[in-house]
């Protein structure tokens, strides 16, 4: 049960950020979506197993956040260069990378195939089993997974790791 309210409530403040609409009628269908999507799905969010606390687990995301914000922003950065490079053709070398990843949890194969694909310069191509396919624009990109980012998702979303 405790599962489903943190659902919920962690929905509805999504949908209040994301929609900005708090007039009665918007606002009553965000909260009938809300309930809708944690009756279907609140197992997804806070996956079960006893091992590790929900309240954990969301702690371990708001710190993961940061993180990746700061590693969008430098790839961000790194990709402008190249792209405004004269010379860009020479710093562009892409190719498909794979590797296998030691998270276990679902909800931590996404966040870490959604956290590269946030990247720019990298894109998740495919998930099989423990398998990830990674397009990567240029070699430095491509040696630096699974990498810091495996381990931080491991950290915030992984009993396992």
């Amino acid at each position: 049960m405790a599962t489903k309210i943190a659902t919920f409530i962690t929905m509805l403040l999504f949908w209040v950020m994301l929609s900005g609409m708090f007039d009665a009628f918007h606002f009553s269908l965000g909260v009938i979506s809300c309930l809708l999507v944690t009756l279907f799905s609140h197992e997804l969010l806070f996956y079960g197993d006893k091992k590790r606390s929900w309240v954990l687990g969301i702690l371990g995301v708001v710190l993961y956040f940061p993180w990746l914000f700061w590693q969008i922003i430098v790839a961000n950065l790194e990709v402008a260069y190249i792209v405004l490079h004269p010379r860009m053709l020479d710093m562009i070398d892409p190719c498909l990378v794979r590797f296998n990843t030691q998270l276990k949890r679902p909800i931590a194969r996404v966040a870490l195939a959604q956290s590269i694909t946030l990247t720019p310069g990298t894109i998740t191509v495919n998930i099989d089993e423990d398998q990830f396919t990674v397009y990567a624009l240029t070699r430095s990109a491509a040696e630096s997974l699974p990498g810091e980012m495996e381990r931080r998702v491991g950290k915030a979303l992984d009993s396992a790791s």
